[in-house]
């Protein structure tokens, strides 16, 4: 009797699905080898329940095979890789399984640096970079020339400078817990599921917001097919509300005229500033970035300043901060050195408190829609000049809203209107600009249904 023929296939030791994960860490190396196959076929070729309990699988499938007829072959039965998560989008939803608390170079390299050293935003930001244009890809296993695992977790170990490689279980402990409106690039944004490391479990850096509304922000991290630097909505694609952001210990100013920098405590609330506090001269002007420019912006916005931003506010202090800032204290009637553009204890306290008159058109239209584009901003080579985010959101009621639906109409993108369109931004227009920007062939946060300037730049040319 011709015993059975069993069909062979190459061992992808390399595989990184789950099934394959971990059947390579339960099962001896001699059983994936000797067999050959997909790893994570291993329990239907062995026979094994879900208990893993029935060595003489294998020989009853030889019986098997004998009465089925010699000659015939019993193919191994590779086990398919995980499926998407239902629901998410596939290009932005990444499958990252990753490994655990390894020295640099994995098991058997160098050993880990007892104290991790310091390291600045800038420096965070540029090994994130390096690996982004290096299209470092990713896997559970392997590490990269540096020493780090090519997976999430190694990938925030290399951007923080860490002396190994840590995983989500244990990365927070070289950061202190953020507050979101705090969060500046370099931070960390993690996810750690205790029950089940491997499903879910991530984490990012965070890069930057991508404009005012921090609905979405630049996410640096690794994930499948390798690693990648894109527009995401905050704090995540799927369990964004058990993202949790962190800022690294080490972290040192960049301040120092000698470039070195010095450590940067983070500070505990008791230690900042009080909410309605003025931070001080120091925390406004040319070079300033920090959050509470980000925060004057936001109240000048709301006072009317919206039309001297093309993008923002932000952290970094900006021309537009101070043109906004001196629009403000003259609609209060201040001139000279006290309507300068720099934000004093007097212009912080009236923004703060809601006090005092709010910037209006120069015809005597309404907060924050001027009769035409401030200066710097007027129309050119027959495109009219960008007005600002603030004045497409939920709320706002302009002319310029009436003036891009028009033109959203003329373009073939109104289908979404029910009537108008109209001065109210609504729901419609939004729709619509989306539309539009899905056209141009953007995705992400570069297609949310708010106009930017390019947006505007490509509707209007």
């Amino acid at each position: 009797m011709t015993a059975p023929a069993f069909e062979e296939f190459d061992p992808e030791s390399d595989c990184e699905c789950p099934g394959c994960a971990h059947w390579r860490r339960v099962l001896p190396h001699s059983a994936a080898g000797g067999i050959g196959g997909h790893p994570a076929a291993l329990p239907q070729v062995l026979g094994l329940g879900r208990s893993g309990r029935t060595p003489m699988a294998l020989a009853l499938a030889a019986a098997a095979g004998t009465v089925l007829g010699a000659g015939h072959t019993v193919p191994a039965v590779a086990a398919a890789h995980a499926p998407q998560r239902p629901g998410l989008p596939v290009a932005d939803e990444p499958d990252t399984p990753q490994g655990g608390t390894t020295t640099l170079h994995g098991p058997g390299g160098v050993p880990a640096r007892i104290k991790a050293p310091h390291t600045s935003r800038a420096e965070i930001i540029n090994r994130a970079k390096e690996w982004v244009a290096a299209q470092v890809p990713y896997s559970m296993s392997a590490y990269w020339s540096d020493g780090y695992r090519q997976d999430c977790s190694g990938f925030v170990s290399m951007a923080w400078n860490l002396g190994g490689n840590e995983w989500t279980g244990s990365l927070d402990k070289y950061g202190v817990r953020i507050p979101r409106e705090d969060l500046q690039p370099g931070d960390m944004l993690l996810f750690h599921n205790p029950a089940d490391p491997e499903k879910g479990s991530h984490v990012v850096i965070f890069g930057g917001w991508t404009d005012y509304t921090q609905s979405h922000y630049i996410a640096y991290e690794q994930a499948r097919p390798h690693a990648r630097r894109q527009a995401t909505p905050y704090a995540y694609w799927s369990n964004s509300d058990r993202y949790l952001a962190y800022r690294y210990k080490g972290l040192k100013s960049e301040t120092g005229k000698d470039g070195a920098g010095t450590v940067t405590p983070v500070s505990s609330p008791a230690k900042q500033p009080a909410a309605g506090a003025y931070p001080g001269a120091t925390a406004f002007g040319p070079g300033a970035n920090n959050a509470y420019v980000t925060r004057l912006g936001r109240m000048l916005v709301a006072r009317g300043a919206g039309a001297y931003y093309t993008s923002g506010p932000g952290p970094r202090w900006s021309d537009a901060d101070r043109r906004a800032t001196q629009a403000f204290q003259q609609a209060q009637g201040w001139t000279g050195a006290d309507a300068d553009g720099s934000p004093g204890p007097m212009t912080w306290a009236y923004l703060v408190s809601g006090k005092g008159r709010d910037i209006r058109a120069a015809s005597g239209g309404s907060p924050g829609t001027p009769a035409r584009p401030p200066a710097g901003e007027v129309a050119s080579h027959g495109v009219p000049g960008y007005p600002g985010r603030a004045l497409f959101r939920p709320g706002a009621s302009n002319a310029y809203v009436t003036r891009l639906g028009k033109q959203l109409v003329k373009k073939g993108f109104g289908k979404h209107y029910a009537k108008g369109p109209g001065p109210s931004w609504g729901e419609g227009d939004r729709r619509n600009v989306e539309a539009f920007q899905r056209a141009q062939g953007w995705r992400g946060g570069a297609a949310d249904g708010y106009p930017g300037p390019e947006t505007w730049r490509r509707l209007f040319s």
